[in-house]
């Protein structure tokens, strides 16, 4: 698919799913990649990690793909690029903070001198083919949030990525409303937007709000040890943690590797600059109780990460009857599950659990109703093109852009092709637009036997049946609610399989293999309801 004179837009990713941003934007007989990112599996794929957009289509059309422009840091915009990059053979172009945590995941990956990583420092126009690309600053919960100002021969597209409004960012300079009008003057073809937040009524809030919320928060409990855990990536938050604790006569500490790696890539980059000095666990915990302040990751409930190992008890970190654990992060949801796992261990401890629900110590990094209004009004595009977001979220941006004078708004979908420009713009056809997971040290596809299989043993549990010429049958079993009566099971399986054996005769091993596995699962069925699966292995000699 080689696009003509024309503007086209792909989504392989983050069109239909919250998170696995992968966009395309093809013109003059040339492709242009906005972003490159990956998701959690959650428990949809077991034994899984990660889960990326599978890139098909555009690895078929890799020598007219021009390059991939990074809008900002987080997982699900850059954390496919360690494994697609190089295959991808493409240059990079970044952010100075964007830049440098890319840069960390390449060279961990073995491959920082194959892969092209041009740093965008200067937020002036660079042209990538027919593509002139300028960065516009916006907020949101990381350092260097941007959106993109795409020029081309068919009119300007303005590509939010993530994206808020905040009067008070603490961290980095956004574009003012008078910058975004002026956009909005020079003449907007298509607002690609964040749909995120389009449910709530409110606007996200302020990075102000919450260094108030904080501060009032960490002062009600004097004397006592207080937690924070949030979003590693959230340079704002960590600013603002850090201006906490200088406030409240408290030595800040920090639990949890990303947190370090962050805040070394933010001094590095200017930012965090006047972040009190660290001290250590071993520190943190010879000291008065009231005299600490100590930021952690593990908000999202992860098994491994700091928070979840001082709940357990088994860190350097220690918390007593009485201390206190602020979440400054919202649930992403899935995790609801995991996070409250870790919330009811501490509570059952004596331990104090606020949550963004009890006091303003979080905010959103994505806009709200009004937010979404206020940059129509400002932008005035002639198309909205919705995107980042389940298919009720892109679905009700575009009835709100609509209702809010944009002439035309295209719902679309992974894998759905649209023309933006010239004539009618809309869908005209459809790419392959998959998942692929990192199973082990492996990508395959997330719809493949492997992981198919696997759910089907997960739910119902696994047979192995061995049986030879003489008749001798051996059964084991693995997932069956059968503890007490297995030795029973196994006994009658064997007989039955024995039997189903003997009245297939002399038939092909097929014929035969598949009288046993039936025998195994029917036996299997009677004594615990389950139908697992069942391999077969015929020992012929």
């Amino acid at each position: 698919m080689i696009p003509g004179k024309e503007l086209l837009f792909c989504a392989l990713g983050g069109s239909g799913e919250i998170g696995m941003n992968v966009n395309l934007y093809g013109c003059q007989g040339k492709w242009l990649m906005v972003d490159l990112g990956m998701t959690f599996s959650g428990n949809e794929y077991p034994g899984v990690d990660l889960v990326f957009a599978d890139l098909e289509f555009i690895e078929n059309e890799r020598e007219n793909l021009l390059g991939i422009v990074l809008t900002h840091a987080h997982e699900d915009h850059i954390g496919a690029v360690p494994y697609f990059a190089e295959e991808l053979g493409v240059p990079l172009y970044a952010t100075p903070f964007t830049a440098k945590l890319v840069a960390a995941k390449l060279e961990e990956a073995g491959i920082l001198d194959r892969v092209e990583l041009n740093v965008v420092d200067d937020l002036e126009n660079f042209q990538i083919g027919p593509f002139g690309i300028r960065y516009v600053p916006l907020a949101h919960s990381i350092a260097e949030g941007n959106a993109l100002l795409i020029e081309t021969p068919y009119g300007r597209i303005f590509h939010t990525g993530d994206w808020k409004l905040d009067d008070e960012p603490q961290v980095g300079t956004p574009a003012t409303q008078a910058e975004l009008t002026a956009i909005g003057d020079e003449g907007v073809l298509a607002l690609v937007c964040d749909s995120t937040n389009v449910f709530n009524p409110e606007a996200s809030g302020s990075e102000g709000d919450v260094y108030r919320g904080l501060l009032a928060e960490v002062k009600k409990h004097k004397g006592r040890r207080v937690l924070v855990t949030t979003f590693a990536s959230n340079v704002a938050r960590l600013q603002t943690l850090g201006d906490v604790a200088k406030k409240t006569g408290r030595q800040l500490c920090v639990a949890g590797r990303s947190l370090d790696r962050i805040i070394q890539t933010g001094q590095s980059c200017g930012y965090l600059k006047d972040l009190p000095d660290l001290v250590d666990p071993d520190t943190a915990m010879d000291l008065p109780r009231g005299d600490v302040l100590i930021v952690a990751t593990g908000g999202q409930g992860e098994p491994r990460a700091a928070l979840a190992r001082v709940a357990e008890g088994n860190h350097p970190i220690k918390l007593d009857k009485g201390d206190v654990v602020l979440f400054s992060s919202r649930q992403i949801p899935g995790n609801e599950i995991q996070i409250g796992r870790i919330q009811n261990r501490l509570a059952e401890q004596g331990v104090i659990v606020v949550t963004d629900r009890q006091s303003e110590i979080h905010v959103s990094g994505h806009p709200g109703r009004p937010e979404l209004e206020a940059l129509y009004s400002w932008i005035r595009p002639q198309i909205l093109l919705p995107v980042h977001g389940e298919i009720r979220h892109m679905k009700e941006q575009a009835r709100l852009g609509v209702t809010s004078g944009i002439p035309k708004a295209i719902f679309q979908k992974n894998g759905d092709l649209v023309r933006l420009a010239p004539n009618h713009p809309g869908k005209f056809g459809e790419v392959r637009a998959g998942r692929l997971v990192l199973d082990g040290d492996i990508i395959a596809p997330a719809d493949g036997e492997a992981i198919i299989m696997r759910r089907r043993i997960a739910f119902n549990g696994v047979i192995s049946v061995a049986a030879d010429r003489k008749g001798r049958v051996e059964i084991s079993a693995l997932g069956l609610p059968l503890d007490e009566d297995y030795a029973g099971f196994v006994e009658e399986a064997r007989r039955d399989v024995a039997e189903a054996l003997k009245r297939a005769g002399k038939a092909d091993r097929d014929t035969r293999s598949e009288a046993a596995r039936l025998a195994a699962r029917r036996a299997a069925t009677r004594w615990s309801g389950k139908k697992p699966q069942v391999q077969v292995l015929l020992l012929e000699d």
